[in-house]
């Protein structure tokens, strides 16, 4: 989830939920609230770390905190050395995903047509709705924070897609990197404020709605796809708070046409290799995860 995360146009959201555990992760979540402390008051520690899953909880938060730390010079150096074979195996993750989650769905009529429909809707109007913030303002740091985390728990969506289009991107990876503890504790508090109270809507969507939450979910994940389409020819840009130029939209273009455009080499063979190694990964994990 941690490395999926640090990629603009893939997110945390769907590697929880092509691994099985994302309901589990919401509900967890979701019983952290002030009624915990009560408990913790009146039966102890221990029964509160059961209540929120304690041990679920603080492996995944371990796993994605070292991911972002340990591969974010990684994740960095591939988005400019070797995007198209990055986008590639993303591409191949997310595709698998769509199949998973549209299975879940048991009651396929109109609405959840509907649902899915508003799902890629949705993500099309994405980058059209987010405002440009700036990391040298902590408000906007913890702004950031707030919206990015709501995307990265929902598959489909990536926090990281948001954080570019708000121009925040490249600032907040160099915070990590440089370990700048002003802006990543501004950062946190709003990842931890968002997602505190975002686990709760979840929650009860899947509760009230499942079938058509997981119909939304499946729209946007498809809508998601034509950000990681591994063939790009950049088309608009935006200035990050460090004064550098970040890309926000793309024409997505068939291997040749790419070729031709941008005089460099499509990598076809290893990127179709990797869209099916991303592909198979789902497909094993969600074939496990029915076991």
């Amino acid at each position: 989830m941690g490395a999926a995360d640090a990629v603009p146009g893939v997110s945390g959201g769907t590697v929880a939920f092509i691994t099985g555990i994302y309901e589990q992760l919401i509900e967890s979540i979701r019983h952290i609230n002030p009624s915990l402390l009560l408990l913790w008051y009146r039966l102890g520690f221990k029964a509160a770390w059961q209540k929120i899953d304690g041990s679920f909880l603080l492996t995944l938060l371990a796993g994605i905190i070292s991911s972002i730390v340990l591969l974010a010079h990684v994740v960095s150096y591939l988005l400019e050395q070797q995007p198209v074979l990055l986008s590639a195996f993303f591409f191949g993750l997310v595709s698998a995903s769509v199949l998973v989650i549209y299975s879940e769905i048991e009651q396929r009529n109109w609405k959840t047509t509907l649902g899915l429909f508003v799902g890629v809707v949705v993500m099309m109007l994405v980058n059209q709705l987010m405002p440009t913030l700036d990391t040298a303002k902590p408000l906007h740091v913890f702004i950031a924070g707030t919206v990015a985390i709501c995307a990265m728990i929902l598959p489909g969506i990536s926090g990281s897609f948001l954080l570019l289009v708000m121009g925040v991107y490249g600032g907040i990876m160099h915070a990590v990197k440089e370990l700048q503890l002003m802006t990543m504790l501004w950062f946190s508090a709003g990842c931890i404020t968002g997602i505190l109270s975002f686990s709760q809507v979840l929650s009860l969507l899947f509760h009230r709605f499942r079938q058509m939450t997981l119909a939304l979910l499946t729209g946007v994940l498809i809508g998601s796809l034509s950000q990681i389409w591994p063939w790009r020819q950049v088309v608009s840009y935006k200035i990050d708070s460090l004064g550098k130029s970040a890309a926000i939209a793309h024409d997505n273009l068939l291997p040749t046409a790419y070729e031709q455009l941008t005089g460099m080499s499509a990598q076809l063979v290893p990127a179709l290799i990797l869209m099916v190694l991303g592909f198979s990964l789902v497909w094993f994990f969600n074939q496990q995860s029915e076991k």
